[in-house]
């Protein structure tokens, strides 16, 4: 299960301690390259290899630098050279986690159980900082960012460098055509692709119209929709593709062009990441130690890694120690092992390769500390044991909000780094809180830092402009619960200390509220009105055979009604003499959509 989540390493490694199935495994992955034919190597370089045989030329192209599903990357390496023979089935070209034809997903490294000043609790992993400087755990990351022009209602959307409000310097890596140059250091909020969206027709506010009576030209009602980097996210352009209906690319409804960003990072192995090695005995790095600091051996090669030796009683994976033994004796004797899953190596016959490498019994080692020159007290277990990167990564969970997306029912914020979200102070850690008698702490988490939306705002303000925070309002929460009971047919009075009955409505934000909307009251008394007034007209007509109103007559009798500015154009448009009651109620509706 560990193995399957190890990520590609820059360089690769066959391990010490095999099970004699590593060939199989990598040949038939698909991940190599296999010669389809007995033959001779004629060329063979970094993008293809020619295999000369009996019926004339094969030739292998590699891939080269590709993205896998899980944002690793692709590549396959030529194991042969120019006049090898090779036969049918042979393995020419190595891919990702495999070396020389073999499945090579980690690094043999020197590992010693013994505890250090705490660091390595709680299967906590210490590494020697020349595992950082060597590359021995750095791998390759590509990600991929799209974005897609639609042709909206208010016309088409456009990639372009001319983006509204953005200076200059912000958009120094863009080409002409707005998108990124290939080969660009970025980071998080740096623009990939300019975009423009079509917005209403808005308001001219003075300048504009000052611009429009000087130049004769309206300022482009458009707003930014730029693809940008992520929170988070770091490296360097790597690759740009552009798929258009004029290049015959597949687009979905209303798209017109796609364009799609590769960025690569280079990892390097770092706190927080996450280690395994082949036996369930995974940890975190929790420490990277100094060269110098590191323990020693006596021949003063320090060692590569420490881990707990509390890890391995309870747990019971006595490979692990094994597999540490006989990775010294072998690595000792410059050979590789292969012990089979059911048909492996007896204890009896590592102790004959440990003897024969000139390796004590019990495995140990007289340690000395790095940090004094002093021996340990005990000697130690030491030898090499074959250790993965997982694809956990620091770079991939850290995280951190300050103010940002909030939830539309609860106006609590969004959760979860892809949504640049906030920490969840769930029911258990408030109860952490009531423990304590923290009360303060505990009112600001329920309210200003979630979804009091009032009083979050007037905080903000305060810390912005140094004054005293204010008290917390009322949590959205408790209006959503409100509005649960009303659902169910309970009437809920909210009443406060001084035993004053509060309408609910007092308390809600009435500022981006229109004054002059029609409310379903009024719309239900005017569609009487002017169902009677047709009706009356109606009579009128058969009675007196008159002629229908004006159409000045029947605007006056519209302007009559409160509607919004924006619907009188809708009104203008109808017809004086309703058909029925039905068309009236359609076109009201059609007035007010929301009503």
């Amino acid at each position: 299960n560990m193995q399957r989540q190890a990520v590609p390493l820059l360089k690769t490694e066959a391990p010490y301690v095999g099970t004699g199935v590593e060939a199989s495994v990598a040949k038939y992955s698909g991940s190599s390259v296999v010669s389809k034919a007995d033959g001779v190597v004629e060329y063979a370089d970094a993008k293809k290899i020619v295999v000369k045989n009996a019926k004339g030329k094969d030739t292998y192209y590699l891939t080269e630098f590709e993205r896998s599903n899980d944002e690793t990357c692709l590549n396959q390496t030529p194991i042969v050279r120019a006049g090898d023979k090779v036969k049918r089935g042979e393995v020419i070209a190595d891919g990702p986690s495999t070396n020389q034809g073999e499945l090579a997903l980690g690094k043999n490294m020197v590992v010693a159980f013994m505890t250090f000043d705490g660091y390595n609790y709680e299967d906590a992993v210490i590494l020697n900082e020349r595992l950082v400087k060597d590359d021995a755990f750095t791998s390759i990351h590509l990600q991929h960012y799209e974005i897609d022009c639609r042709d909206t209602k208010l016309g088409p959307e456009e990639i372009t460098r001319d983006i509204p409000n953005v200076s200059e310097e912000a958009r120094k890596n863009l080409d002409k055509n707005g998108i990124i140059k290939i080969g660009t250091e970025v980071k998080e909020n740096d623009i990939l692709v300019g975009k423009v969206t079509p917005k209403g027709v808005q308001e001219l506010s003075s300048e504009e119209k000052l611009l429009h009576a000087i130049f004769g030209e309206k300022t482009r009602e458009v707003r930014d929709t730029s693809l940008r980097v992520p929170h988070g996210t770091y490296g360097i352009v790597h690759d740009i593709k552009v798929y258009t209906k004029e290049n015959s690319d597949e687009l979905g409804a209303g798209v017109s062009k796609i364009v799609r960003v590769y960025i690569v990072q280079k990892r390097k192995i770092q706190v927080g990441d996450k280690m395994s090695g082949r036996h369930g005995n995974k940890g975190v790095v929790s420490l990277v130690l100094p060269e110098e600091d590191m323990p020693y051996l006596p021949d003063g090669r320090p060692v590569d890694i420490m881990l707990n030796p509390m890890g391995v009683p309870s747990r019971m994976n006595l490979g692990q120690l094994l597999e540490l033994h006989l990775g010294m004796a072998a690595k000792n004797l410059g050979v590789y092992t292969a012990t089979p899953v059911f048909d492996g190596a007896s204890v009896e016959e590592i102790l004959d390769m440990m003897k024969e490498a000139g390796i004590d019994d019990d495995g140990k080692v007289q340690l000395i500390n790095g940090r004094t020159g002093e021996p340990f007290e005990n000697r130690v277990s030491v030898g090499v044991m074959y250790m993965l990167k997982l694809h956990h990564m620091v770079d991939d969970k850290l995280h951190a909000r300050s103010t940002g997306p909030y939830s539309l029912v609860t106006q609590q914020p969004l959760g979860g780094k892809a949504q640049f979200g906030g920490q969840r102070f769930g029911e258990m850690e408030v109860w952490a809180l009531y423990a304590y008698g923290a009360a303060h702490v505990l009112q600001e988490m329920l309210t200003v830092k979630s979804d009091d939306v009032v009083g979050r705002v007037k905080v903000y303000e305060a810390l912005v402009k140094g004054n005293n925070i204010s008290q917390a309002g009322m949590p959205e929460a408790f209006r959503v619960m409100i509005k649960e009971f009303q659902a169910l047919g309970l009437d809920i009075q909210f009443i406060d200390k001084e035993d004053k009955i509060h309408d609910l409505k007092e308390l809600e934000d009435v500022e981006d509220k229109e004054e002059n909307a029609i409310s379903i009251d009024e719309i239900d008394a005017k569609t009487l009105e002017m169902m009677n007034e047709v009706n009356e007209r109606k009579l009128a007509k058969k009675n007196q055979d008159s002629v229908k109103p004006s159409e000045d007559e029947f605007e006056e009798e519209v302007e009559e009604f409160d509607i919004e500015d924006e619907e009188d154009e809708e009104i203008d448009d109808l017809e004086a003499d309703f058909e029925s009651e039905e068309d009236i109620i359609e076109d009201l509706k059609e007035m007010d959509g929301e009503e």
